[in-house]
């Protein structure tokens, strides 16, 4: 399984490359009043309104610190009308990629349930790397339109 490592302050995280459309400099974000800490506001990607998350503030409560390294990790998901629909994920030190068998990835033996989507973690040259599951993340944000919304008899938007 091929994963984009980045980190989180002094802590290293991976997704799943096969989520991830593009990786893109941080831009200039307009920010949403009332909105969770967590969100850092939306940006425009070739026409495109793009919601994007600050990953350490949403799993630290500390925000990014903004760095030449520092990326927008555009990664797509199944949310409302839109079946491609993307997410932008901020992160630290975005600078490389791992391919690891997907056996080495481990349970932590804990159920982290305000977090379902910091999942397995695996070891890495004595360092523990924690994996984003990026199938559970939207659900968990709150404010995403989700695909049940967009089926007959869903919430309405």
């Amino acid at each position: 399984m091929l994963t984009l490592l980045f980190y989180l302050g002094e802590i290293p995280y991976t997704v799943t490359c096969e989520r991830v459309r593009e990786i893109v400099p941080m831009v200039s974000l307009t920010p949403v009043s009332h909105a969770p800490d967590y969100f850092a506001g939306f940006f425009n990607y070739r026409g495109r309104l793009v919601p994007v998350i600050d990953l350490r503030r949403l799993i630290q409560q500390t925000p990014c610190r903004i760095r030449f390294s520092t990326r927008i990790v555009l990664s797509r998901y199944a949310g409302g009308d839109e079946p491609d629909a993307l997410l932008g994920l901020m992160a630290e030190r975005v600078t490389d990629t791992l391919r690891r068998p997907a056996s080495d990835f481990k349970s932590p033996a804990l159920r982290l349930e305000h977090a379902p989507y910091l999942g397995r973690v695996f070891l890495e040259e004595g360092r523990m790397i924690h994996h984003i599951d990026l199938d559970r993340l939207p659900d968990c944000l709150g404010f995403l339109p989700s695909d049940q919304e967009s089926r007959p008899g869903g919430s309405p938007s």
